[in-house]
């Protein structure tokens, strides 16, 4: 998944996931930023650079905060730089496992097995998810005539796994009062690779389809239908060229490629993909445990939504981190790094097409933060 690049910056990441740049860790030491970073409560201390790899879908905002970060060290005359993989969440966590990173971006929470792996990579301590970047995902669609498409999460379910055939079918047409549809069939194109993006579709799909989509979730499109192309830039450029067709991807994408949002409801009426229609829902996210620690999310509070005014189909991207058994630089540097990320590095993502961090959440990972031993 990706996010908004700036047309160069998305051209990037255009290869990969949402905002992913080629493959290769990233220098960003000569970056610069235009956020005031004179209030800054990053300490600036531990080692001068960390290593993290993983998520493609937070390889921008990666760049940015990096950029914020670089800056506010340099005011307290100290030179830093973090450098960043945008590999895959997968690769982050194996990498991570490995003692390969400091720490990993990842689209999914580490758990299971994998969760078990990096305790013993952190000395013994459990590992946390922080969910530091999100970013909304958009039905975007190629459809002559019909600018404010409106959907829901049945519809969409049935669209995606062959339910739904036609762009006239009475179940779109009951959802678009006074639209004029075609007569004619939906393209389908989905992510031909593994995919966070995916997996949270997929995801958003079993919570809010009423039960019309079965098939499950995972990072690999389970729905039996569809045209794959791979990463995001290329399920956007598909749709582009495809008159009838319509994918999930993520907005930046979307924009880049001049193609239209659905609109989704929810059960509150018809809400648009906005920054401020993202946030409403991830204000309103659960975490699976209270308290200070690890903050994954119960992604059901996001995507079951009813809210008025808020759009339910948002991707969250964790760092994965060690609670403690760093050594006493790394813990230090991830402290600093991911507190001025928390902070003065969410001021840009507007412009890079992600969500910043609503309040609550805000407060709830900053404590997080703090808690790193």
């Amino acid at each position: 998944m990706n996010l908004k690049r700036s047309a160069a910056m998305f051209g990037v990441l255009a290869a990969g996931a949402m905002a992913l740049t080629a493959c290769g860790s990233d220098d960003n030491s000569a970056s610069g930023t235009s956020v005031d970073t004179s209030a800054s409560n990053a300490a600036c201390e531990g080692k001068d650079t960390l290593s993290a790899a993983g998520s493609s879908a937070q390889k921008n905002a990666m760049d940015a905060f990096t950029s914020t970060y670089i800056a506010v060290c340099k005011d307290k005359g100290k030179t830093v730089n973090v450098a960043y993989n945008p590999s895959g969440s997968g690769d982050g966590r194996t990498q991570f496992i490995a003692k390969q990173i400091d720490f990993a971006g990842s689209d999914s929470a580490i758990k299971a097995e994998q969760a078990a792996a990096a305790k013993e990579r952190c000395a013994g301590n459990d590992a946390w998810n922080l969910p530091l970047v999100f970013g909304p995902v958009a039905l975007a669609y190629n459809l002559d005539g019909v600018d404010n498409l409106t959907l829901n999460g049945e519809v969409i379910a049935k669209i995606f796994n062959g339910g739904i055939k036609k762009w006239n079918d009475p179940a779109i047409a009951a959802l678009n009062s006074g639209a004029t549809l075609p007569d004619q069939d939906i393209t389908v194109i989905v992510r031909s690779d593994s995919s966070g993006t995916t997996d949270n579709f997929q995801q958003y799909l079993t919570t809010a389809s009423k039960g019309a989509w079965t098939q499950g979730a995972g990072s690999d499109f389970v729905g039996g239908i569809g045209e794959g192309a791979k990463g995001s830039a290329g399920v956007a450029q598909a749709v582009a060229g495809a008159p009838g067709s319509i994918t999930y991807v993520e907005k930046s994408f979307a924009d880049q490629n001049k193609l239209k949002a659905a609109q989704i409801d929810s059960g509150a009426g018809a809400v648009a993909l906005t920054e401020d229609s993202a946030a409403k829902a991830i204000s309103g996210a659960a975490f699976k445990t209270e308290g200070v620690g690890d903050l994954t999310l119960d992604l059901k509070s996001i995507y079951g939504t009813t809210e008025a005014g808020a759009y339910p189909l948002v991707l969250a991207t964790y760092e994965i981190v060690c609670s403690k058994g760093y050594d006493a630089d790394t813990s230090a540097a991830v402290k600093s790094f991911l507190t001025s990320a928390a902070n003065e590095g969410q001021a840009e993502l507007s412009a890079q097409g992600y969500v910043p961090l609503p309040a609550t959440v805000k407060d709830k990972l900053n404590a997080s933060i703090s808690a790193i031993g």
